[in-house]
């Protein structure tokens, strides 16, 4: 149960967003939780009235925006809590997505009880995110197999899900992968996206997943546990992806990029300065593209300029986040859910 003392910043959260060009830089952050006991929350999905989660233990639920109550459900396969680590959404379906080996990818059936649509088993299967760009086309992405990253595409609303061919396929890098760390890998802006990976690469569609290109970046991870962690943009051309080491996460070379001209180029931000490793980064709504979140265990960061310099806002820690309107964000972490009000 949410406390009555929480209402005011929750209040907030049915305010749509409008424009907020001369908007004044946030100088600081209100967090209400809302507790989950033990389960470890990394994925979110904004759908209309509620965000949709997933995540361990076979978790997953709904917050709702008009009483901010909770539901939750557990999933099941074989006697096994499967770990889920992404989700996604169209008008009439929700999805949600192990990560490790067996992948079990389910959506909302006829019943409204979860089913079982897509099932991958083997030796290095992993998956980190997913998305839709409409009703009926829709990505999951996972760690490279044979040669190549694991693409799922499917063109009927989730029904079906089929994997991309190597030969579709810019070729990996050996080990190259993502980090289901906050179901954010994926970018999308019209019938783009743009797909981050572990190496510091970006993979890049402008058909939703026909064609495929590689747009290269000057992060250059060096260890298993470093690279890009999250993606976001804002337009079709602004972009922003951060990431790090979270076995050093006070580190701070070449773990966030920005790109103005829809990912042709990219360039290092505040290389050498704070922010260090971070999980997830969200642009604000409604503010330019100036004003960025992002998120990881060690704390809320803030940019009011684009990502070229960030401050610390709060030390709690948390593991992904999604805004609702311009000044407010759901954020998940371990044991919690958390209502984020800037200002």
């Amino acid at each position: 149960m949410i406390h009555t003392r929480y209402w005011g910043i929750l209040i907030l959260m049915l305010i749509g967003c409008g424009p907020a060009t001369e908007s004044t830089p946030f100088s600081e952050v209100q967090i209400r939780a809302v507790q989950l006991d033990s389960i470890s929350v990394r994925a979110l999905k904004v759908m209309p009235g509620s965000v949709g989660f997933a995540g361990s233990h076979g978790v997953i639920g709904s917050l709702d925006l008009r009483d901010f109550s909770l539901r939750t459900a557990r999933l099941e396969n074989q006697g096994n809590n499967p770990e889920l680590r992404a989700v996604a959404s169209t008008s009439s379906d929700f999805f949600a997505l192990s990560a490790g080996d067996p992948a079990l990818l389910y959506k909302t059936g006829d019943q409204g009880q979860m089913e079982l649509v897509y099932e991958e088993r083997g030796a290095g299967v992993f998956y980190d995110a997913m998305a839709f760009w409409d009703e009926v086309n829709g990505i999951a992405v996972g760690d490279a197999l044979e040669g190549c990253l694991s693409i799922l595409l499917t063109r009927d609303g989730g029904y079906h899900w089929n994997k991309l061919p190597c030969e579709l396929l810019p070729p990996a890098l050996p080990e190259e992968g993502a980090f289901a760390a906050s179901n954010s890998n994926i970018a999308m802006a019209g019938d783009s996206a743009w797909v981050i990976s572990s190496k510091g690469r970006v993979y890049y569609t402008p058909d939703m997943g026909a064609t495929w290109e590689l747009q290269d970046t000057p992060s250059k991870p060096v260890s298993e546990s470093e690279g890009l962690y999250s993606i976001d943009f804002y337009d079709n051309k602004q972009g922003y992806a951060i990431g790090g080491d979270y076995t050093n996460p006070q580190g701070n070379i070449g773990n966030k990029i920005a790109t103005l001209d829809g990912g042709r180029t990219w360039e290092l931000r505040a290389s050498g300065r704070p922010t260090g490793y971070k999980s997830c980064v969200q642009y604000v709504p409604g503010r330019g593209g100036r004003d960025l979140v992002a998120v990881g265990f060690t704390g809320i960061s803030y940019s009011s300029d684009a990502g070229n310099s960030w401050r610390t806002l709060s030390n709690e820690g948390f593991y992904s986040l999604r805004f609702i309107n311009d000044s407010t964000a759901i954020a998940s972490g371990r044991g919690r859910l958390a209502i984020l009000g800037f200002r």
